[in-house]
């Protein structure tokens, strides 16, 4: 199971190695970046390299979470800015250009394990449209659109543990 970037690894470890993975679980993740994704990641990599923590972090929950979520979140921006604050950027830096070259498109139909793909209908980071396209590359895949959320439906969703627990047992 990958969610979001581990989305786009487990994608690279199903093609790779088809023998290891009997079944796999794809959330809120991409095939290959969108202008959705371009236009989210290049924010974060201007805030980054301005070392914004407070904005980057405040920007991520946002662009995750739905309002109810939020009203949650905002009280917190305060203390979430100031925890965990990495001492450079450098691996976010590093982290965000290997989700800009990720790219299965032309390998995802090589995937023939059972696969379910999660993704959120408000999904601000990859857009809704990044599912349905790993549903329709991946022949025999199952997708569920999370209609009330966004890129955090694999945590907001009740039932997105025991879709996933179903589909893999």
């Amino acid at each position: 199971m990958g969610v979001s970037q581990g989305g786009m690894i487990a994608q690279h470890l199903a093609i790779d190695y088809p023998d290891m993975v009997e079944k796999l679980v794809l959330a809120v993740s991409i095939l290959k970046p969108n202008d959705v994704f371009y236009n989210t990641i290049s924010r974060w990599v201007e805030l980054a390299k301005t070392t914004d923590y407070k904005n980057l972090i405040i920007d991520t929950c946002e662009s995750t979470y739905t309002t109810k979520r939020l009203k949650l979140y905002r009280l917190i921006y305060p203390i979430l800015s100031k925890v965990g604050k990495p001492k450079d950027f450098d691996r976010f830096l590093i982290q965000t250009k290997s989700c800009v070259t990720h790219n299965t498109y032309n390998e995802l139909q090589e995937i023939k394990c059972p696969t379910l793909i999660a993704g959120g209908e408000n999904d601000k980071i990859v857009g809704k449209e990044a599912s349905e396209e790993m549903a329709k590359k991946i022949s025999g895949s199952k997708l569920i659109i999370y209609k009330e959320f966004g890129h955090g439906a694999y945590e907001e969703s009740k039932s997105f543990n025991q879709q996933v627990i179903g589909f893999l047992k």
